[in-house]
């Protein structure tokens, strides 16, 4: 199966080389790798020539956002799978893609494993074997590990360029809920994605929040009321959990059970 790799970047020259070199390591054959530069005035686009002879398509213009450039680069891609390696994020191994090439068949969706770094975290994160909505409601696929089928572009459409962060979330939920999109979970590590972009800070994470809410008010209502009054009688459940908990300890019999569990696990140790 051949593979597209697109990468965008603006003003990222140190990130754009570090994707580059990534990608040039592979040594996957069936691939294309195609660049986006959203018109960078640092040297992005002299490392993206200093590079050209291992980049199959790049273009180097304006751009109205992120998810203008991905659709410019889905547009440009002739691969059977593609797989969105922002500049910045790199391939977590020099063979990862050899390694798991025997999982692109036939699957909509491969997902893989991400480890993700910056702003203290350093972890690996695993996509769920089954891809269920109440996971895509509070979650979602991190894209720069899940290779998309080409063709699942022309069924669901391009990316909704309306949206500024959460575009990429929005196609995995029409994707897997209303066009029945098969799915493979792979426990390997494919990428690594670093926490410095415009969805890790705070004002990313407020409109993340808020183009999601809008999502699934105005396209999942009826499960978005439905959840949103279950996960509060939740935490009305739990609370009052805690309030019988307290009032118990304050208590002569909480007191008694308190003391009784301390003896036992100083026995234990």
């Amino acid at each position: 199966m051949k593979l597209s790799v697109i990468t965008i970047n603006y003003n990222n020259a140190s990130g754009l080389q570090r994707t580059i070199e990534s990608v040039i390591s592979q040594g996957y054959t069936d691939m294309e790798y195609i660049v986006i530069d959203g018109g960078s005035t640092d040297r992005s686009v002299e490392i993206i020539k200093n590079n050209e002879s291992y980049i199959s398509k790049w273009i180097s213009e304006k751009d109205t956002g992120i998810y203008n450039a991905l659709n410019k680069g889905i547009k440009m891609a002739t691969g059977d799978y593609l797989l969105f390696l922002n500049s910045g994020d790199h391939f977590y191994t020099n063979d990862v893609l050899v390694k798991n090439n025997q999982y692109l068949t036939d699957y909509d969706l491969v997902a893989f494993d991400i480890h993700v770094y910056g702003q203290g975290y350093d972890q690996i994160k695993a996509h769920p074997n089954k891809p269920k909505f109440s996971f895509l409601f509070e979650d979602t696929f991190a894209h720069q590990s899940v290779l998309i089928k080409r063709e699942l572009f022309d069924n669901v459409g391009l990316y909704d360029e309306t949206l500024k962060i959460v575009a990429d979330w929005k196609f995995f939920i029409h994707a897997i809920i209303f066009h029945k999109a098969s799915y493979l979970a792979v426990h390997e590590v494919l990428s690594t994605y670093y926490l410095d972009g415009i969805s890790s800070g705070g004002e990313g994470s407020l409109i993340r929040d808020q183009e999601r809410k809008n999502v699934l008010s105005n396209e999942f209502s009826f499960f978005y009321d439905d959840y949103v009054n279950a996960e509060q009688n939740k935490n009305l459940l739990n609370m009052n959990r805690f309030k019988m908990l307290q009032q118990l300890e304050q208590s002569n019999i909480g007191r008694k059970i308190s003391s009784m569990i301390l003896r036992i696990l100083t026995k234990i140790v």
